[in-house]
Order: structure tokens, then C-alpha cells, then sequence
């Protein structure tokens, strides 16, 4: 199947995080007919019922893994095409690095290579699920690649992210009366702003740390003084969280609660002489796979900024060039690997 064909193929199957499982039967089933020509083993790891990361290997073991997620963000909408791009709910975002990566594994198993594996994991847009599933199930993988949108060079390194609730608690009253109430908005309002007002850190590869308030909500009406309201926020990192949980500890502080959600560290990733390179400020599943499949490198076709948006697509001539570059990353690290 070429693939603009499988990529769309795949597009078409909603995948929405927690409903991988179509998807993951299709490619399961696709890297089956491989296996069945050229030999290899192919199995689904159970991560949840109805969820499983599916693993195709082709040799005794993997020396280096092609690695990326099945799941998408919502909402799910069908694939187009035109004469430059794909369109559609995955275009760039995952499935066809999915599709990219399976066509690289087919011309590397034409060519009589052997010694690579495909990882395609569940959850990576929720809470990484798969990978860590697969971390405490590794196969001995000396090199992993990843794959997000990266325009097809290989990224230097990746933000991680600290996400906090910050919850305030109040007392509710007659709006015409606010003395004899305690304005849970009000306080998540000064800790919100003591906490825009922390100075982040700047790395000299990833650049600076950035802060993102991405979700509001609290009170009831609005002649009720407010007993409850919350925040979510999200504090990408380009190093050591422990300064950022500290100046947040100290600006909530006599306010609100500040709960910490989720912590994924900075990465910083391989480079190979005669691939351009970039820095990315988004996460992704590499944290969770904790070394255990290898050296990391991260790699895909499409731009991150059209990723998770109504009008998400990638350049076909990109989604063509990665196939090769995938090929090219498997052998020249195969070839890296002592003999």
C-alpha cells in the first residue's frame, strides 16, 4: 500500500485517546502480512482491556525500534487530500509517521535487512500509558526512534512539562454583602498573577521555560460571592523542575492549593552527522519509555503548529521523504551497533 494510501487508510479510523483499538487491529494486522512474507514476530501488548500497544519484530531482537503513538486528539474528522497535502484528525499527528514508518520497514525487509522492531503504543496524547507499559517490557533495543512532527529533522532536544490544579476555597454570600463572604475567585486570581509573575529559566539548547493557563473555572452566579474555583496550568521545562515547584509553593502560598498533576522532564536527544536538526518545545512519549528501548532520536514529516488544529495536514512531499529518512536512520544505526 503506497503511503498516501495507508495514511489516509489509517486517518479514516477514529483513534481518539482511549479508542485505539480499531486502529490498532488495522495496523496490527498490516504488520501481520509483513511478517507472514518475510518472516518476523508480531504481537499486541495488553496496556488495558479493548487497549494494547502492537509490536512487530524482524530478527531475533531489535537493535532499533521505529516508535510513535496510535492515539489522536479530539476532535475526529476524515482524511482529504489534494495535490500538496493530507488533511484530516492524525494527518501530521500521528498516523502518517504510523504509515511512514511501516512503508520504511517494508523496504528495509526488501532489502534483506533484519535486526529492527515497530512499536505503536496506546495513550500518548492522555498520559503516555503505552510507553510506559512497554518501558517495564523492553526487548533489549539499543536505539529508539521516535516519531512526532518535526519537519524532518532530527530534534535536538524536547521541553517536558509540570501541570498544576490550583484549587481556592471560599465562603459563599449575598454579592450586596462581600464582607461577610471569602471570594474563592479573588484568591485564585492574586495566586494566578503571583504566578505569571515567576521568572523562568532559559536553556542555552531548548530556550526559555513558558507558562500556560489553559483552563479557568469557579463560582456559582453572579450575585453569590464564589466558594470554590480552580486552575489548570502547565509549565513547559527546558531543565531542573525543583525552582519552578518552589516559586509555585511560595506564590500559592495563604491562597490556594497547588497541586502537581504531571511532571515529564526535558530531553536532550542524538544527533547524526548529515540530518538537519531543530529543538521542539512540545513533550512526548520519550520520557516514558525511561531508556529502556534505547538511545532516543526524534523524527517526523509535518509541523507541530498545524498538529491538534481543525486545519491538521502534512506536505506529501515531506510524508515521501520520511519514509527514506526513516530507512536511512535504521541503517546507519544498525551499522553504529558493535558487532
Amino acid at each position: 500500500m503506497h503511503v498516501f494510501e495507508l495514511t489516509r487508510a489509517l486517518i479514516d479510523i477514529e483513534s481518539i485517546s482511549g479508542n485505539e483499538e480499531k486502529v490498532g487491529q488495522c495496523v496490527f494486522d498490516h504488520l501481520s502480512g509483513l511478517a507472514a512474507r518475510h518472516g518476523g514476530n508480531v504481537e499486541k501488548m495488553e496496556v488495558e482491556p479493548r487497549r494494547f500497544n502492537v509490536l512487530a519484530v524482524f530478527g531475533e531482537a531489535p537493535v532499533v525500534t521505529l516508535s510513535t503513538h496510535l492515539d489522536t486528539v479530539p476532535p475526529f474528522f476524515a482524511s482529504s487530500e489534494d495535490d500538496e497535502f493530507i488533511h484530516g484528525r492524525g494527518a501530521c499527528d500521528v498516523k502518517d509517521i504510523i504509515a511512514a514508518m511501516i512503508c520504511a520497514a517494508e523496504q528495509l525487509l526488501d532489502a534483506g535487512v533484519r535486526g529492527f522492531g515497530l512499536l505503536f503504543v496506546v495513550g500518548e496524547e492522555r498520559n503516555s500509558a503505552g510507553a510506559y507499559h512497554a518501558a517495564k517490557n523492553p526487548r533489549g533495543s539499543k536505539y529508539l526512534i521516535n516519531g512526532e512532527p518535526t519537519s524532518n529533522r532530527l530534534a535536538l532536544g524536547s521541553k517536558g512539562a509540570l501541570r498544576y490544579e490550583l484549587i481556592a476555597s471560599g465562603r459563599m454570600a449575598h454579592s450586596a454583602y462581600p464582607e461577610l463572604g471569602e471570594s474563592a475567585i479573588d484568591k485564585l486570581l492574586d495566586a494566578l498573577a503571583r504566578v505569571r509573575g515567576i521568572a523562568l529559566p532559559v536553556d542555552p539548547v531548548l530556550g526559555p521555560s513558558t507558562l500556560n493557563i489553559g483552563l479557568i473555572s469557579g463560582g456559582r452566579v453572579p450575585n453569590v460571592i464564589s466558594d470554590h474555583a480552580e486552575a489548570s496550568l502547565m509549565f513547559r521545562l527546558v531543565g531542573d523542575p525543583e525552582p519552578i515547584r518552589a516559586a509555585v509553593r511560595t506564590a500559592c502560598e495563604g491562597l490556594v492549593e497547588a497541586r502537581e498533576i504531571l511532571c515529564i522532564p526535558a530531553v536532550q536527544l542524538g544527533a547524526l552527522e548529515g540530518f538537519a536538526t531543530t529543538v521542539v518545545a512540545y513533550t512526548t512519549d520519550i520520557p516514558a519509555f525511561g531508556g529502556q528501548w534505547g538511545r532516543p532520536f526524534l523524527l517526523g514529516p509535518g509541523s507541530i503548529h498545524v498538529a491538534h488544529t481543525s486545519g491538521e495536514r502534512v506536505p506529501k512531499a515531506e510524508l515521501l521523504d520520511s519514509v527514506t529518512l526513516y530507512r536511512t536512520l535504521v541503517e546507519r544505526l544498525l551499522k553504529e551497533q558493535p558487532q
